[in-house]
């Protein structure tokens, strides 16, 4: 590990993140919903950390607001301005190009990125993505009240109003909230997608981004082992192949 860093990106927002091992670039972006940062891949599955920072240089982040990372909260705010961190972070560390490893919210936030800055990604692994199914909106709300309650339970940091606009702008769309089935089906980025299984991660999202983008993969076992080595061994596999000689 490089040290666990702070970087001012301007307007307020300050992003802790970390960096492990060599190689070509890979970003990961944690699970973990509007608590997504870099200490939530200790309890996933699977630990990209640890299993490809021999091979990658390996970048994690405090998501605004999540962990050691602080931001400002505004109305206006939504999936676009998580897109604008992680690529000013980006910036920051001279990566012009990458990789990019998201689980469950940090699946949408890949393809946030794929979309605001195609030509800056090489290939995404999705595990478990979220994603609007079956009439789950509201735990998807629940989720983002709790955080706002722990983050500023007086209200001093914004208005009522203003948290609820902020809340629409990040769950009250369709698919994966931030990017259109139509758009999936145009991009041409290679992805592999772990499929998700539960009301959070709809398995009918997963099959969904797998089979319209023109080159995604779904993986639909892979949460336990045996699967999980072989699901691994499959990554490591997917990220090879796609990486710039």
């Amino acid at each position: 590990m490089r040290g666990m860093p702070i970087f001012d990106a301007g307007d307020g927002v300050r992003l802790h993140y970390e960096q492990y091992g060599a190689g070509f670039p890979l970003l990961l972006l944690a699970p973990g919903g509007m608590r997504s940062t870099a200490a939530t891949w200790e309890r996933s599955p699977w630990n990209p950390i640890r299993e490809l920072a021999s091979e990658y240089r390996v970048i994690t982040m405090d998501q605004r607001n999540a962990g050691a990372s602080t931001a400002p909260v505004r109305a206006s705010d939504g999936w676009e301005v998580y897109t604008a961190d992680q690529l000013r972070l980006l910036d920051h560390l001279g990566i012009e190009r990458c990789h990019v490893l998201g689980g469950c919210i940090g699946g949408s936030f890949c393809l946030g990125l794929m979309k605001a800055a195609p030509e800056r990604i090489v290939a995404a692994v999705l595990q478990q993505p979220i994603g609007f199914a079956n009439g789950n909106r509201e735990v998807f709300y629940a989720l983002f009240d709790d955080w706002r309650d722990a983050l500023d339970p007086d209200r001093t940091r914004a208005p009522i109003d203003a948290w609820s606009a902020f809340r629409q702008r990040m769950y009250g769309g369709d698919f994966v909230f931030n990017v259109s089935r139509e758009w999936v089906q145009r991009c041409e980025h290679p992805m592999l997608v772990l499929m998700g299984n539960d009301v959070y991660h709809p398995t009918e999202t997963s099959r969904q981004i797998a089979g319209l983008a023109p080159r995604g993969e779904l993986v639909e076992r892979w949460k336990e082992q045996p699967a999980l080595a072989e699901a691994i061994r499959h990554v490591r596999e997917f990220l090879r192949s796609h990486t710039p000689a």
